[in-house]
């Protein structure tokens, strides 16, 4: 996709490092001339706004760590100590708090982004499946993350969540009794967190890079779908283009993230972990952050404790199988009538789980669970029989056209029937 190299050195040191080591040369072909598709919307920004959330993440995750003390009985106070005598350490723990929820905001907007414009279709399935690769290591992180300030909610989120692993069969209790570092969640579980809590953000980023390859091999995916047939007609360079999209996004962004940490920095938070952690008393009403309630909800819904074990992982690896469960040859949901309406029912239902998942498992609540459970995994059963007979609408020529045709108002070249067997309409 990103064709030869356009790079041009330009003094004697450039030459010689670029016989040597063409970091230079990388950096250049990545993010300045690398063609990107014109009509990009600004969902696709949001790329960009992970990777910088990460950073955010990394360097006052780092910070904090200097002052964290990973021990049973002084972890709730070192998280005070930081709040109130380190220098700027409550907007330190703020940003770090409060920059788990925005990063999994725009992991989600990603991710849905990503499932209407087809963007985990041929030749990108890799790309897809790192990209699930990455949330599953974000959702271990921010769990073990959660532990940390040794408060009510964590403490007793740690005992229910790892207790998860006793249902599976033969290597469960050894899974619990390792994670655990003995017959209870205690000071070892709480070091063993800490530590993997450190580690799994370097892995991210190492993923992240996989990613960031795997697009920069097959080419970003675009609204229409349609592949780039012709560079300079169907892309731009990336920066400035792409650059001035992206740094206007991420300053939006940013006053939005900054307006919960300076004004708002325990909205997502939970009141219960600012009690002291206390293995005697148990709260009326355990939740986990509002990130996991749609699969927390998944989770209550089956009787069973290992039937919803393996519903809640299901419903996530389910994610790296769609470059094959969905069978439409059309990348873009805007041009799949059936399939647009099933995302939007789809994304109703991902929010009606996250409300469930906070509400108490009782009456009504584990009813509607189990309904909405259905109704999740029945979406991508769907989606594999719409996508044998939907009939999608024309797709445009190239991207180009399909410019022209929203500046024209719609009166730009058209395809007289999107079918398979033409190039433009492979998945």
């Amino acid at each position: 996709m990103s064709g030869h190299s356009s790079y041009v050195p330009k003094s004697g040191i450039e030459r010689w490092l670029d016989v040597r080591l063409p970091i230079v040369r990388l950096m250049h072909d990545s993010a300045v001339s690398y063609p990107t598709p014109r009509n990009l919307n600004y969902f696709w920004t949001f790329g960009g706004i992970l990777t910088f959330m990460l950073v955010a993440q990394i360097v006052t995750g780092i910070i904090l760590a200097m002052h964290y003390t990973p021990q049973s009985t002084l972890a709730f106070n070192s998280v005070e100590h930081i709040m109130r005598d380190v220098n700027y350490g409550w907007l330190l723990r703020y940003l770090h708090a409060n920059g788990a929820s925005m990063f999994f905001v725009a992991v989600y907007v990603h991710i849905f982004r990503g499932l209407y414009y087809g963007s985990y279709k041929a030749p990108r399935e890799v790309l897809w499946i790192l990209g699930v690769v990455i949330f599953l290591l974000m959702m271990a992180t921010a769990f073990m993350g959660y532990v940390l300030p040794w408060g009510q909610m964590s403490f007793w989120g740690a005992t229910v969540i790892t207790n998860l692993f006793s249902a599976l069969p033969v290597i469960g209790e050894t899974i619990v009794t390792f994670l655990w570092g003995g017959y209870s969640v205690d000071n070892p579980t709480l070091n063993r967190f800490f530590s993997l809590h450190y580690l799994l953000p370097f892995m991210i980023f190492g993923v992240v890079i996989l990613h960031i390859w795997a697009l920069h091999v097959v080419g970003q995916n675009n609204p229409t779908g349609v592949e780039v047939k012709n560079v300079a007609k169907d892309t731009v360079p990336f920066t400035p283009y792409a650059t001035i999209k992206d740094i206007f996004a991420m300053v939006v962004f940013t006053i939005v993230f900054s307006w919960f940490v300076f004004y708002q920095p325990n909205f997502m938070g939970h009141a219960d972990n600012y009690i002291p952690a206390n293995p005697a008393v148990t709260p009326s009403h355990i939740v986990p952050e509002w990130y996991f309630l749609p699969f927390y909800a998944i989770l209550r819904a089956i009787p069973d404790k290992l039937g919803g074990v393996v519903a809640m992982g299901s419903a996530i690896v389910v994610l790296a199988f769609l470059p094959w469960i969905d069978t439409s040859k059309v990348r873009s949901m805007s041009y799949r009538p059936i399939a647009r309406q099933l995302f939007w029912a789809f994304v109703a239902v991902c929010i009606g789980l996250g409300y469930l998942g906070a509400m108490p498992a009782e009456g009504g609540y584990v009813t509607a669970s189990q309904i909405f459970t259905v109704l999740y995994f029945g979406f991508f059963v769907a989606l594999f029989i719409i996508g044998l007979f939907e009939r999608p609408q024309a797709l445009p020529n190239s991207i180009a056209d399909s410019v022209l045709d929203t500046l024209k108002g719609g009166s730009g070249a058209r395809l007289a029937t999107a079918t398979a067997s033409e190039p433009n309409a492979k998945g």
